[in-house]
């Protein structure tokens, strides 16, 4: 059987180059997928469910918009953050592909070749399904930023919850006090659910997010089982 050194691309110098390309990859593909997530949920709710339509979309972003300003100016930090991002991924996804230059130039009116007629005809087909695109891409941003602007607060709570637990960990393993691996997985696991559940539901939601109604309390529910995983993990190493 063969040793996992005797992969060139896992080991040596090959695998420290190549371990930025891998996480750049990884972090590509899944901004795609978030990307591609909300395009499909905006798209069902703006065609298939809202009676405003587009309307309703243009106003969640202009509300969450507002919020995270707000957020930012009350934590001291930069209220444009948020703008900045939705700009950011708006520029990735539609000006480096041409699709907002293709646009312009559509709604010019010139002359066009035959391909570029078939082009601007599928365009203009589908014109409001690009634009719900475009919002929705700026209102991803949006949020993304929001969810920066309270990881500190989470940050934090782990680091108190994780200290206040190994602090438990040490009086009950010097007090000879039981120690309970399913607690520790369950806690762990548990952890990794609440955060997942937190992240859709600030992304994808199909309606205005106050995100400090569900940061606060996830950051309480993430508090405990932190220490309950700390205060359980296992007293011999």
């Amino acid at each position: 059987m063969a040793s996992r050194n005797a992969s060139f691309h896992e080991s040596g110098i090959a695998g420290a180059l190549l371990a930025p390309l891998k996480f750049a990859f990884a972090m590509a593909l899944a901004f795609i997928g978030f990307l591609v997530a909300t395009w499909i949920v905006d798209w069902i709710f703006v065609f298939k469910v809202w009676p405003e339509g587009i309307d309703r979309l243009r106003n969640i972003l202009a509300a969450d918009l507002t919020r995270a300003r707000d957020l930012a100016a009350w934590q001291g930090g930069v209220p444009g953050a948020a703008a900045g991002t939705a700009n950011f991924l708006y520029e990735v996804a539609f000006r480096i592909t041409g699709i907002h230059d293709m646009g312009m130039r559509f709604a010019e009116g010139a002359a066009l070749s035959i391909p570029d007629t078939i082009v601007r005809n599928t365009y203009l087909a589908n014109i409001e399904a690009v634009e719900v695109a475009m919002i929705g891409t700026q209102l991803l941003g949006v949020r993304l930023a929001t969810l920066v602007l309270i990881a500190p607060l989470l940050v934090l709570i782990y680091l108190v919850a994780g200290v206040d637990g190994l602090t438990q960990r040490a009086i009950r393993r010097a007090s000879g006090g039981r120690e309970s691996a399913s607690l520790y997985h369950r806690a762990k696991h548990l952890q990794v659910a609440l955060m997942a559940a937190g992240l859709l539901i600030c992304l994808f939601w199909p309606a205005s997010v106050d995100v400090r109604w569900i940061g606060l309390p996830l950051a309480a529910i993430l508090g405990i089982l932190t220490r309950l995983q700390w205060a359980y993990y296992k007293k011999h190493l």
